[in-house]
């Protein structure tokens, strides 16, 4: 089976396909930025995107993916290893304690900013809700979200002006 990931296509062998996503991209493919939460689907740990939709992948079935193309926390940065809008502004206004949850939280606030250009506090809330903290972050998540989405209105504004 074939799966793409983060602009490449990789081989995942014979794996069975209603393993969930997370156990493909951590075991077979080591990418292991996406975490193991509760298993089942409630508190987006796992968070992925597939086709620029979060999912959580512990209870997404692999072969769900079809060709699709999943998005992990890995392929957020650029080539160079610039970090995008949203991993910057977590960055930037301190947004992790433990950590543990942010990669998921991180990719949630991707899949939103994607379809939101310019969200508001309960669009924020909204998106987020299924992604739990347990250190409480959810203002500085908030206003990251917030700053990452003003920082690509700025970076859109320029290119438009060029």
């Amino acid at each position: 089976m074939n799966l793409k990931v983060n602009g490449e296509v990789r081989n995942l062998g014979e794996i069975d396909p209603l393993t969930p996503l997370l156990w493909a991209l951590r075991d077979e493919l080591g990418l292991v930025g996406a975490k193991f939460g509760c298993g089942i689907s409630q508190c987006g740990a796992c968070t992925v995107l597939v086709d620029g939709q979060a999912v959580k992948s512990c209870s997404y079935p692999v072969s769900a993916v079809g060709e699709g193309q999943v998005t992990t926390i890995e392929g957020l940065a650029n080539g160079d290893g610039e970090l995008n809008a949203v991993q910057q502004a977590w960055v930037d206004l301190d947004v992790a304690q433990c950590g543990y949850c942010q990669a998921g939280q991180i990719m949630a606030a991707e899949a939103l900013l994607r379809t939101n250009s310019n969200p508001g506090d309960d669009d924020i809330d909204q998106a987020m809700a299924s992604n739990l903290c347990r250190c409480g972050t959810y203002i500085r998540i908030r206003e990251a979200v917030k700053m990452a989405a003003a920082v690509r209105h700025t970076a859109e504004a320029a290119d438009a002006a060029e």
